[in-house]
């Protein structure tokens, strides 16, 4: 089934689009800078490719800028956050075990425990956290771009099973997540989380251990699609380079032992032509980790080619036709290499270019899980509790509806990520199949008409303050109009508009006073309880209606 042609009622298009002839997609805009308007729809696209979602309020303001200022305000890394805390109880933790001497409230980052039923907890409450670093960001790119390196670095918590490795794992790609690419992948090496998922921190001079080897160089730096390309021998040759490093399991702390480390030259094939020195000092893991990182980045081309093609992939579109290879791709490839591998100036060269906003890269994303389920929650403003303990449940539920929708976050299902963003040849179009989309249907629904409640405490989509946040709610073509500016990212038909207006705003009456007449009496009288449950009524059935259309799945 093609999903994409599902959600957007056309025909399946026929062939497989990567082997396409050039220009199919009709696109042959590059990286020139755009110069077309600004108004709320390119304000609106860009924020939902760079954020969760496009609030109003972040739109009002990036109006006010240009596009330049506005993009260069993104590719900002925001502050680091304040860690999660405890939030859960100490039963099924050992007695003595140091978990037991943290309040509820305070964090636990800084406490190493070797407890199962401590760390499961933490990493629960880890991903709970994460989810509210999403719902509440600022105006940046960060928690999108801590997503997609945790994406492109996959590691699975439910096999590390640790809470201050997942922790860290978010710190790190949070402080690199604009930085150098290649300081990135040294860290990214030396992450507590990636040693433990890809058994770095077991690796040997008696067995080697190929994992991180043959990630590093498959799946994080070169890809597998290039020939001439690495050789298994390379693979374990890297993985000789890596053996020593280790984890001091009371102190959570990345070491290297000179005694567990292959002292001896590691020779490379000819697709590098390298040989790294063995060397058994107290310096040799790190200086040959360095080597091992030079001389995969002298593979200039397809290092940055790759990441790029990546990049453009999770912000702009998963099809990379010919012609977008050749003005998009490779001219952001030699940008990558010529910065040093600094992301920030391929990233702000993308969302600069004419190619960016080209009408037919805007609408064409079916959203991800978390685009969904956390971009609802920011563009509805969704209330949280104040109290620590009902917000993390409430984190928690969006963490688990995600989920249920194929999205996992801390979780992937494999170490190449989520197969939406290399799958070919549906990539994104997986995220909709006959499972996830009522659910995702059943979740607008919930939040709009009855909301979520856990321990007494809800939350829910409050249709009546998000439309007194609107230019004109009285005016019923307005109200849908600014609605949709905000909700959706493809045009509604005026068929469609005026359907909805006449059948659920109007009550299938003809005139827009009896709209009209029904807000000015809620605003005249905000204690008539019945004038409120009159607009409550018509505006939840809008917005229910607005979101189990098809449209309302595209970014």
């Amino acid at each position: 089934m093609d999903r994409r042609s599902f959600l957007l009622n056309r025909k399946p298009v026929a062939a497989a689009v990567e082997r396409a002839p050039a220009g199919l997609r009709g696109i042959t805009t590059g990286i020139a800078p755009y110069a077309g308007p600004w108004t709320r729809a390119e304000v609106a696209h860009l924020l939902k490719r760079t954020m969760f979602g496009a609030k109003k309020a972040d739109i009002d303001f990036f109006l006010t800028l240009s596009p330049g200022q506005a993009i260069d305000t993104l590719l900002t890394i925001s502050p680091a956050p304040a860690p999660p805390v405890k939030t859960y109880d100490n039963t099924g933790i050992a007695a003595g075990d140091p978990e037991q001497g943290i309040a509820s409230g305070s964090t636990w980052v800084d406490v190493p425990t070797k407890d199962e039923e401590a760390n499961e907890k933490r990493v629960i409450a880890w991903k709970s956290w994460w989810i509210g670093q999403m719902i509440n960001q600022n105006r940046s790119i960060t928690e999108k771009l801590v997503l997609f390196w945790h994406h492109h670095f996959a590691t699975e918590a439910s096999m590390y099973r640790n809470g201050i490795s997942a922790y860290r794992h978010y710190q790190l790609l949070h402080a690199q997540a604009l930085g150098n690419f290649k300081q990135l992948v040294r860290a990214v090496t030396l992450d507590l989380a990636m040693l433990r998922y890809l058994n770095g921190y077991l690796n040997r001079k008696e067995a080697p251990d190929e994992n991180y080897g043959r990630e590093l160089q498959e799946l994080f730096t070169l890809g597998k699609e290039n020939n001439p390309n690495y050789t298994e021998p390379d693979v374990l040759a890297a993985a000789r380079v890596l053996t020593g490093w280790t984890i001091d399991l009371e102190t959570e702390t990345v070491q290297f032992d000179p005694e567990r480390h292959d002292t001896t030259s590691k020779s490379f094939s000819t697709f590098y032509g390298t040989t790294i020195a063995g060397r058994s000092d107290a310096t040799a893991g790190d200086v040959e980790l360095d080597e091992l990182l030079n001389m995969i980045f002298n593979k200039q081309r397809e290092v940055s080619e790759f990441i790029v093609r990546k990049l453009y992939r999770w912000f702009c579109y998963y099809i990379i036709d010919p012609v977008t290879e050749t003005n998009v791709i490779k001219p952001l490839a030699q940008l990558f290499v010529s910065s040093n591998w600094d992301i920030k100036p391929v990233l702000a060269t993308l969302f600069k270019s004419e190619h960016f906003f080209d009408v037919l890269n805007q609408g064409c994303l079916i959203k991800s899980p978390i685009d969904h389920t956390v971009g609802l929650c920011r563009e509805f403003n969704v209330q949280f509790p104040a109290d620590a303990a009902d917000t993390y449940n409430m984190w928690s539920f969006i963490m688990d509806q995600s989920g249920n929708m194929g999205m996992n976050i801390g979780d992937p299902p494999g170490v190449s990520g989520w197969p939406a963003y290399y799958q070919l040849p549906q990539f994104h179009e997986m995220w909709i199949n006959s499972d996830t989309l009522p659910k995702r249907n059943m979740f607008t629904d919930l939040l709009i008409v009855v909301g979520y409640m856990r321990d007494d405490v809800s939350i829910q989509v409050n249709p009546v303050a998000f439309a007194k946040t609107l230019s004109n709610p009285s005016d019923p073509n307005i109200l849908i109009n600014d609605s949709l500016d905000i909700l959706y990212r493809v045009p509604l038909s005026e068929v469609s508009k005026q359907t909805l207006k006449k059948q659920i705003l109007l009550t299938n009456q003809d005139q827009d006073y009896y709209w009209t007449t029904a807000w000015t009496k809620h605003i005249n009288n905000p204690g008539d309880d019945a004038a409120y449950q009159v607009v409550l009524m018509r505006l939840t059935s809008l917005y229910k209606y607005l979101m189990n259309l098809a449209e309302y799945q595209l970014s």
